[in-house]
């Protein structure tokens, strides 16, 4: 007989955008997450017995706790998931859990969850995040102080994966961020591919101009314009270059008021505790794993191994095919990401069934690390409303590295939940790494990929990877040129050739 007590499931699911222009009647991050957990209480039909019922709860770590672009002057939550399980008046728990940073952590926690209910470890889990970015920026800018900090006598345990996603070389060169990368990654794309500057911003307004249909039509999405594929790709006062070849409007949209919780526990302890079986969602299947940590040691740019792999190992533990899944939602950071995406799933970027159920992180939000949570919990809503069809949640963190991702339905799996470790399958990428690298390069070279990097003003300066005649790669600079840099944005520079040299530990290379 089936033990349901090892049988994971979701039962609940709530998500909250707040476009309150006051910073002092706003809700703060902790505020908006706790109102998504009791929405995902709600939503499962138990209400508070099954907040009472908790034993773990996680939260997604914040963006002012992840990159120092973000950092919050209004204080922090020593300890964000026990302040949240005391919120919620949820006294049974024992595990207070914070993430390491990685937009992968919401479908990576879920995975480790499903695993621990399968063995018999947990019983109930709450996973939840919340940002509130809008706020902190207006409040910051009317000079208004805010009281956003909660101490804490103990300190939460970390799950994930805590390696930095950049080396000291690349971080001299100022290549220490998502928007700095993903840019590299797209001028690699838009090489394999062939096309021009123009061709390639076009195909790209045309992918997300999808995204922004989806987004228009979602009442929780933060921008609802419905941009057109001309809007996303022309350059203007509006919409200028931030990383070339992304416009604004290709970029992630972190300054959003957004939280997003999801609640996961047994068959047997859904039925004791009264949920009805409509509102049962299962993981069907899951795979993790990660590319070269640093971006100096990837075959190219324009691939993902880890992705491809996680890919084919939840496919085949779901025992389909992309062809037949009925929905997606593929991290949408930057074109890029889903770029690489669909060519190493096999997926036509115009699929008529979508790309997206929430609009993606440049129109629905980009609530930091947590966006994942938003699609698991909007993938529970689609499923329930087509019961036994299949949908896919793909998730990533730092730049193209951390991938993870899980099919859903409402359907129950015909085996137990039992994934294959990830071990056996990580050594076919970690052991297969990219060129030799030189921090000193000197001589010939030829530029590999580049962005160049806009201010308020303008463009502000290039990162470039490049190849010495011996096949080396390095991270490079080019002189701090005005011309050169605008020329840069307008001529296509890819496989150009020039003089690299290097001095107190920075490369720079001088285009012919």
């Amino acid at each position: 007989m089936v033990d349901e007590s090892r049988i994971p499931i979701l039962v609940g699911c709530g998500q909250v955008t707040q476009r309150e222009p006051d910073p002092t009647v706003a809700m703060s991050p902790m505020d908006l997450t706790t109102k998504a957990s009791r929405m995902a209480a709600e939503d499962s039909g138990a209400g508070q017995a099954l907040l009472d019922a908790l034993d773990t709860v996680i939260a997604i770590r914040s963006f002012s706790d992840t990159s120092w672009r973000f950092t919050c002057p209004f204080g922090r939550y020593e300890n964000a998931p026990k302040s949240l399980a005391s919120r919620l008046g949820a006294a049974d728990v024992k595990r207070h859990i914070y993430t390491f940073p990685g937009g992968n952590m919401p479908q990576w926690c879920v995975n480790r969850v499903f695993e621990e209910i399968a063995r018999g470890e947990t019983r109930a889990v709450l996973l939840a995040g919340g940002e509130a970015l809008s706020t902190q920026k207006a409040a910051q800018r009317a000079n208004i102080e805010l009281d956003w900090n909660e101490d804490s006598d103990d300190k939460p345990s970390q799950w994930g994966v805590e390696t930095r996603g950049w080396n000291d070389v690349e971080d001299r060169h100022r290549m220490a961020g998502a928007i700095f990368s993903y840019p590299l990654f797209e001028n690699g794309i838009r090489a394999f591919h062939g096309r021009t500057i123009d061709e390639h911003l076009q195909s790209m307004g045309e992918l997300f101009s999808r995204f922004a249909a989806v987004a228009a039509s979602n009442p929780l999405a933060d921008r609802r314009d419905g941009f057109t594929a001309e809007q996303i790709a022309t350059v203007s006062e509006s919409n200028p270059y931030i990383g070339f070849p992304y416009t604004k409007l290709l970029n992630s949209n972190a300054f959003i008021d957004q939280a997003s919780a999801i609640i996961m526990t047994s068959v047997e302890h859904a039925k004791s505790l009264g949920i009805p079986q409509d509102k049962w969602v299962y993981l069907h299947a899951c795979a993790d794993a990660y590319d070269h940590w640093f971006i100096s040691d990837r075959h190219n740019y324009h691939s993902s191994p880890a992705m491809r792999i996680v890919a084919r190992e939840t496919l085949e533990m779901a025992e389909c095919s992309i062809d037949d899944l009925a929905k997606f939602d593929l991290y949408s950071c930057f074109p890029s990401a889903v770029e690489i995406a669909c060519r190493e799933m096999g997926i036509d970027p115009a699929d008529e069934r979508g790309l997206t159920v929430t609009g993606g992180l440049s129109y629905f939000g980009g609530p930091g690390n947590n966006y994942v949570t938003h699609s698991i919990a909007q993938m529970m809503t689609e499923m329930r409303a087509m019961p036994g069809a299949k949908g896919m949640v793909t998730a990533n963190g730092n730049y193209v590295t951390k991938q993870s991702a899980g099919i859903y339905s409402t359907e129950a799996p015909n085996k137990p939940f039992a994934p294959r470790d990830a071990n056996e399958y990580q050594s076919e990428i970690s052991d297969d790494k990219g060129p030799e690298t030189t921090d000193a390069p000197e001589g010939r070279a030829t530029i590999e990929t580049y962005t160049v990097m806009h201010d308020r003003k303008g463009p502000s300066y290039s990162i470039l990877f490049g190849r010495l005649e011996d096949g080396r790669r390095f991270i490079a600079n080019t002189p701090s040129d005005p011309e050169l840099l605008r020329d840069m944005t307008t001529r296509d520079y890819m496989g150009v050739a020039g003089t690299v040299s290097h001095a107190d530990g920075l490369a720079t290379f001088k285009p012919d």
